[in-house]
Formats: structure tokens, C-alpha cells, sequence
């Protein structure tokens, strides 16, 4: 998946992504960490699965760095969304999760606006309305404790 985004990137320049993934890993993260350095991604918005909380937890520390948002749903889905900042928009579908494997892989890539537009919608409703924010309740969390001191 990195080194797809990588090249979706290439084409589409400074872009906010959005990525779908039942798992992630560290070394997607650092793939991750490597390519925002080359290449800007305005926001990185990320939805993993709620049975991915431990792994998603004992990552966190390293996700804040190169993630923007994550969010935890009931979430099997790998997708991944670019739109650019010239507007130009990126969808794809694929099998492989944010993990490394050894598994044959399959991905779809469609420059569609409207294949866009229709998986963007269903991620918002998933980010919107069935998902957890992790970084409010980490942000949420450490306020209170300040609060108390």
C-alpha cells in the first residue's frame, strides 16, 4: 500500500488522503513517516478496525507522528482516497490491509469523480456516525489529567 500511495502521490502532488484498513503496522508507519517527508500530504485521515485496538493502542505514540486523525469502527474495508490540492481525485480499492505480507495482493485504481465521490461519502459516514476518535480521546484524556494537577 505505501508504494502506492507513493505513486498516487508522484501523479497527483500535495493531496489529503483518507485510508481504510482492518490493521496497521510499523512498517507501513514508517513507510509512512519516510513519504511525508518527500511527499506533502495535507492531512492523513485514518480508519481502523475496533478489534485492531490493542496493536492500534501499543502503536499510538509512533501513529500521532504521520497520522493526522485516526478513528476506530467496525471497519474491514481497505480503501484509500486522495484528493489533491488541485482537486484532482484518486480512489482505490484493494485486499491488502496497512501490513506487511506475504500474501498475493489485488488493488483497483480509478481517476472516477464519481467512484471518488461515492466511497468518500461512505467513509465520511463511517468516520461521521460509527467511529471512535482516537485522538479526541487521547487530546480529551490528557486535559483532564492536566485539569486535576
Amino acid at each position: 500500500m505505501a508504494d502506492i500511495l507513493e505513486w498516487v502521490l508522484e501523479q497527483t502532488g500535495t493531496a489529503e488522503v483518507w485510508q481504510t484498513s482492518f490493521s496497521i503496522s510499523e512498517e507501513f508507519l514508517r513507510r509512512l513517516f519516510f513519504l511525508k517527508r518527500k511527499r506533502p500530504i495535507s492531512r492523513f485521515n485514518l480508519v481502523l478496525d475496533h478489534k485492531a485496538t490493542n496493536k492500534t493502542i501499543k502503536l499510538w505514540s509512533f501513529i500521532v507522528q504521520v497520522v493526522d486523525r485516526t478513528f476506530l469502527a467496525d471497519n474491514h474495508s481497505k480503501i484509500l482516497l486522495v484528493r489533491s490540492d488541485r482537486g484532482d481525485t484518486v480512489a482505490v480499492v484493494t485486499s491488502q490491509n496497512l501490513t506487511r505480507g506475504n500474501r498475493a495482493e489485488s488493488a483497483f485504481i480509478s481517476t472516477s469523480p464519481e467512484i471518488f465521490a461515492n466511497l468518500h461519502a461512505s467513509v465520511l459516514d463511517i468516520i461521521e456516525n460509527h467511529s471512535v476518535p482516537l485522538n479526541d480521546l487521547f487530546n480529551q484524556r490528557l486535559t483532564t489529567t492536566n485539569e486535576l494537577r
